[in-house]
C-alpha cells in the first residue's frame, strides 16, 4: 500500500492556500495548511512532513525566519519557497536559509507539481539509501 506524501503549505492568503490544497490533493498529496509562522512551526514540530512549501511573507515572521527555524530541528525535509518576492536577493536569502527550490508566483501548475515531485522523490531516495546502509 502506497502512502501519500505529506506536505505542509504555509500561506497567509486564504484563496492561495485553498487553491494550492486542491492542486496538491489532485496529485495524491496529503496537505496540511498553515496561515502564519507560529502555526507552521507548531505543525512542523509535532508532525512529520515530506515537504514544506512556504511564502516569504506571512504574519508572525518571514519565510526566511521560518526556514532557518525549521533547519534547527529538521535538516532533511525539502523546502520550496512559493512567493511573490521575485528579486534575486530574495531567492539567494531563501537558498542560504536552507531552501531547495524557489518558485515565483504565479507559477504554472506543471512546474509546481514537477518541483514538488522531484524534491519528494529525492528525499525518499535518500531515506531508502540511509535505511539500506543501516540494515547492512
Amino acid at each position: 500500500m502506497r502512502i501519500s506524501p505529506n506536505v505542509l503549505f504555509v500561506e497567509d492568503d486564504p484563496d492561495t492556500r485553498e487553491l494550492m490544497a486542491i492542486i496538491l490533493k489532485s496529485e495524491d498529496y496529503q496537505v496540511m495548511l498553515a496561515a502564519n509562522y507560529d502555526e507552521a512551526l507548531l505543525l512542523a514540530r509535532v508532525l512529520r512532513f515530506d515537504l514544506f512549501i512556504m511564502d516569504n511573507w506571512m504574519p508572525g515572521g518571514s519565510g526566511i525566519d521560518l526556514c532557518k527555524k525549521l533547519r534547527e530541528f529538521n535538516v532533511t525535509t525539502p523546502i520550496i519557497f512559493y512567493s511573490g518576492a521575485a528579486y534575486e536577493r530574495d531567492k539567494r536569502e531563501a537558498f542560504d536559509s536552507g531552501a531547495q527550490a524557489y518558485l515565483t508566483k504565479p507559477t504554472d501548475t506543471d512546474t509546481l507539481i514537477e518541483t514538488v515531485a522531484n524534491l519528494i522523490g529525492h528525499k525518499k531516495a535518500q531515506e531508502s539509501s540511509t535505511q539500506k546502509a543501516q540494515n547492512a
